[in-house]
This record gives structure tokens, sequence and C-alpha cells, in this order.
């Protein structure tokens, strides 16, 4: 055998191995994807005027999670939308603190608090949600932070931590087990949500090019971090049976 012909062997052998890993590896993939049953849940948070771009509080390409939510919705029964719905002059903005600027930080009785612009007041278009999204089987709206001294990033529980929102009762009602948590922002109202989503005992899902982040100070990293340590998975949306 001469040398050309052991080499165009050898390097046939190793393109038949790389194609059956690629195979292998493509098994596995689809050998772990998600398929949504009548006990899971999707909950998509706050997509509103307010977070995208031309908004009071614009998310960076916070529109771009717009397809991406139209097309996991198709393959869930079971839809959760929550609205950001603040009273005019709310705790939470800058504006109701005299000296005070947007991104500080100030203290409430119920510990340490954001100052934002303000935002998502209620009945504006700014607080409407985007025009594109498309959730035909969406069932229920949750809106929260409209107490006027108290904001609310999670859809489960107000920022004092004793309010509940109802939504925990109302997905174990429906026999709910599992959530999977889309929306704005991912270091703030996705991230508490997903937390307070475990806290009341549901499998919890963060599908993560689902969201987009404000990424204030290292708050993305840190809400990831802290996601992980009470359990929260992170996923893709291709990792999600949508056909």
């Amino acid at each position: 055998m001469t040398t050309t012909v052991r080499r165009r062997r050898l390097l046939a052998s190793a393109a038949l191995g790389l194609a059956g890993g690629a195979g292998l590896l493509q098994a596995a993939r689809a050998a772990t994807t998600i398929k949504p049953d009548a006990r899971s849940a999707l909950i998509v948070v706050d997509v509103q005027n307010c977070f995208v771009s031309g908004g009071t509080l614009p998310v960076t390409k916070g529109e771009e999670v717009v397809p991406v939510i139209n097309r996991l919705a198709g393959a869930f029964r079971n839809v959760v939308v929550t609205q950001d719905w603040h009273t005019p002059g709310h705790a939470s903005f800058a504006s109701a603190h005299a000296g005070k600027k947007p991104f500080e930080t100030t203290k409430l009785p119920y510990g340490n608090q954001v100052l934002w612009p303000d935002h998502c007041v209620q009945g504006t278009d700014d607080a409407a949600l985007h025009k594109d999204l498309r959730l035909p089987t969406a069932q229920l709206i949750i809106r929260k932070g409209y107490h006027p001294s108290v904001d609310s990033y999670s859809a489960f529980m107000e920022a004092d931590g004793k309010t509940a929102t109802g939504l925990g009762a109302y997905l174990k009602a429906r026999n709910i087990k599992r959530v999977f948590v889309t929306g704005l922002a991912t270091d703030f109202c996705v991230a508490w949500t997903a937390m307070d989503a475990r806290k009341a005992g549901f499998e919890v899902y963060v599908i993560e090019d689902a969201t987009r982040a404000i990424d204030l100070n290292g708050s993305l990293a840190a809400a990831w971090k802290q996601m992980a340590s009470k359990g929260v998975k992170r996923i893709q949306s291709a990792d999600i049976a949508t056909a």
C-alpha cells in the first residue's frame, strides 16, 4: 500500500468518525429536548412598550425577545403574561424622591430599592404589551407594581416579600408543575419571578435567548448566580420542542 493510499484511508476514516460524532451529538440533543405538557406553563414577563426601544426604560434589544416568545408560545397550552403597572409618582420612581436620579438607590420600608425613570404608568401606551406579541393561548394577565409604595419585580410576590400576586395559587389550582420564564429584564423581573417560582415549589426554567437584561453594575451575572443557587435551570429556546 502506498503512502498516498494509506493517507487517503486515514482521512476517510477520520471523516466518518466526525460524522458519527456529530450524529451522536444531534441524537443526544434530540433526546434531551423538552416537550411542554399540560402541567407546563410559559410565563411572559413584562414585554411592554416601556422596556423596548423608544420606551421610558428600554432594555437593550428588548424587542428581540418577541419573535422568540411567539415561536415558543405555540408549544404551550398554558401561558401567563405579566405587566408592570405603576401608579403615577410610584415609590420606585426617582422623580418621587427629592435629589435622587434614576438608577440610584434608596431605603424603603421593605429594604433597598433601585430608583427607576418613570415607566409603565397605568393606562398609558408606554405600559401596553408589545403590539407584535402573538399569544393565542394566554389565559391570564398579572399586573404588578400597582401598590403606590411597593415595587414588584416578581410575578409571584411583591418586593415586601409578604404580598402575593395570586399567581402561585392560580398555577397550582391548574395542576402546573413546571414553569418556563421569558421576557424582560433577565436580571430583575425575570430573575425574581424564577426564584419565587422555585420558592413556591415549581420546577423552573429560564429560556435565556427569550430574555434580555439591563445589566446594571454587574446585575446580570449576579442574577444568573443567584438563580442557579436556587435550582433554576438555564436553557435556550432550541431546547423546547415547538413542533
